[in-house]
């Protein structure tokens, strides 16, 4: 099993800074691939970021260039820092991870909590 909680939400102004952080337990060895995904109000859930086992990134485009997935295997955690934040970036992030061994579009079957990012103007 794995186990995923997220920590690092709050309220930032526009054009700050935040660094979400998702602490993965249990069978880490099992997991293939780990993602961020985001939902705000009224909106669908939205796939924010991936990270492979090997370490390739992909971003959505309304993130690209200002969003950053990373992990420290040593302490068992995934990143992802979030800078140039606009009131659209407002949202409830989701950590996920992926155990399933078949390739394709990234479909995680574990996820966490959710932590709330308020951007304001």
């Amino acid at each position: 099993q794995v186990q995923l909680v997220e920590s690092g939400g709050g309220l930032v102004q526009a054009g700050g800074s935040l660094r979400l952080s998702c602490a993965v337990s249990g069978s880490t060895a099992s997991i293939t691939a780990m993602g961020w995904y985001r939902q705000a109000p009224g909106k669908q859930r939205e796939l924010v970021a991936t990270i492979t086992t090997r370490s390739s990134t992909n971003y959505a485009d309304s993130v690209k260039g200002r969003f950053t997935i990373s992990r420290d295997n040593a302490k068992n955690t995934v990143y992802l820092q979030m800078n140039s934040l606009k009131p659209e970036d407002t949202a409830v992030y989701y950590c996920s991870a992926k155990t399933l061994l078949f390739s394709g579009t990234y479909y995680p079957n574990y996820w966490g909590q959710g932590t709330q990012v308020t951007v304001s103007s």
